[in-house]
């Protein structure tokens, strides 16, 4: 009997350290899943999808949980696929809106999709405050409810570890009483005393300081990993320039604003002069009780302009002071035109996007929403290359393609080939 007693005491020490590496593997499990789930989300989902409103599809913290995933797998996957073949719940839910149907995302593995639903569960991080610091970013991806379950989880298992503790004891003084033992009782240690006779057992000291590795290790490799991603970031801008109302309510196509993104490697910040080809007439002066509004004042007196008189005065000039919101490395080269003109049509294939919908959405987002501009996606090599590697060229029909095909029939043939033939003498190449 009290060799049963010192195994079931090897088994107490070997599952408490079981069930505390698993909640920190669990806990760095479901961070991480939220954490690319929402990367996903933002990517593929936010022009149809909100989680706490209805859009073109309904809210989804209400819609998820009242399907099973088993459902949520196959209509998240390929939902025309899903409803042609007759399934009712597909079907049905197919009701909801009539006049959309659900986009088919086939690339999406069922571990994606499940890192979407993880996210949708979790909701949106908080944001950081300015108070806040940037020791806070890490906490962010972490959600509320799944602390929550952590927590409980070392709660319970502390509590059945104690009360199995307990249990042992009391068998063994009864066993010891029966044989004509006489017990000893242990004196009471301080808990002072009781951390300290802890802290000299070889094995608890190895398996805290394992803990204290991985979990330092996680955080530390978390933090350099996210060094310089600012997805979501969304400065205070001079003049509160509303998308959601230029491009989304009044359909200002992003070419009116952004030229430049058509023809050039950058997209260009419009100038006032564009403002003004609208604003000298529109002043919104119904919803500021016959007043021109503030954000349309703030134009005027940048440019010197006298509503009253519609003069200028060019001593009065002076330039707002935007704050950038899309921030790449001085060594990265990134061609607007070459991906707007030139890959138009296959980035719209790979990132689904509508016929109504400007390519510019592919990573920009759903930018006729936003009330103000923050960045959508997170702009990182391994983004880039992961697109790369995954959209389908559309040669056919292509100018730019058939300029490259055209010169290798030159190469074939021997004739003489220049740098200007393959784009050589383009602005871009060499002016930044």
């Amino acid at each position: 009997m009290r060799n049963i007693s010192l195994i079931i005491r090897r088994v107490w020490k070997s599952a408490f350290m079981v069930t505390a590496l698993s909640v920190l593997i669990v806990s760095g499990t479901q961070a991480q899943d939220a954490a690319a789930g929402r990367t996903i989300f933002k990517e593929k989902c936010t022009s149809c999808h909100a989680l706490d409103r209805d859009l073109i599809g309904p809210a989804l913290q209400t819609a998820i949980p009242l399907k099973s995933e088993a459902f949520l797998l196959k209509w998240i996957n390929n939902a025309p696929a899903f409803i042609a073949s007759g399934d009712k719940e597909a079907v049905e839910e197919s009701k909801w809106n009539p006049n959309a149907e659900m986009t088919a995302f086939p690339t999406l593995t069922p571990v994606d999709i499940k890192n979407i639903l993880a996210y949708i569960k979790a909701g949106e991080p908080k944001k950081a405050g300015d108070a806040a610091g940037a020791g806070a970013g890490a906490s962010e991806e972490v959600s509320d409810f799944s602390l929550a379950g952590v927590v409980a989880v070392i709660l319970i298992s502390i509590a059945v570890l104690v009360i199995l503790g307990r249990a042992i004891k009391m068998l063994e003084r009864l066993i010891l009483q029966k044989q004509g033992v006489v017990i000893v009782e242990e004196e009471n240690v301080s808990m002072a005393a009781g951390i300290n006779q802890l802290f000299k057992n070889k094995k608890f000291v190895f398996f805290f300081i394992l803990c204290l590795v991985i979990s330092l290790g996680s955080w530390g490799w978390m933090g350099m990993w996210n060094t310089g991603v600012n997805t979501g970031y969304q400065p205070t801008q001079p003049i509160k320039f509303s998308h959601e109302l230029h491009a989304g309510v009044n359909q200002i196509d992003c070419q009116y604003c952004h030229a430049g993104a058509f023809e050039s490697r950058n997209a260009t910040i419009p100038s006032l002069n564009v403002c003004m080809n609208c604003h000298k007439q529109v002043q919104a002066r119904d919803s500021h009780d016959g007043n021109i509004s503030p954000e349309i004042q703030k134009i005027y007196n940048a440019l010197g302009y006298d509503a009253d008189k519609m003069t200028y005065d060019k001593s009065k000039e002076k330039p707002i002071e935007w704050v950038q919101v899309h921030n790449l490395p001085d060594f990265a080269y990134f061609n607007h035109s070459q991906h707007v003109v030139v890959a138009e049509e296959a980035i719209r294939k790979e990132k689904g996007l509508k016929p109504n919908e400007p390519v510019c959405f592919a990573c920009h987002g759903p930018v006729n929403t936003m009330t103000e501009i923050y960045q959508y996606s997170p702009l990182t090599m391994k983004w880039c290359i992961n697109c790369h590697k995954d959209t389908k060229l559309e040669v056919k029909d292509n100018a730019f393609y058939t300029k490259i095909i055209a010169a290798h029939e030159k190469i074939k043939k021997g004739e003489k080939l220049t740098p200007a033939a393959l784009g050589g003498i383009e602005c871009g190449k060499c002016h930044y």
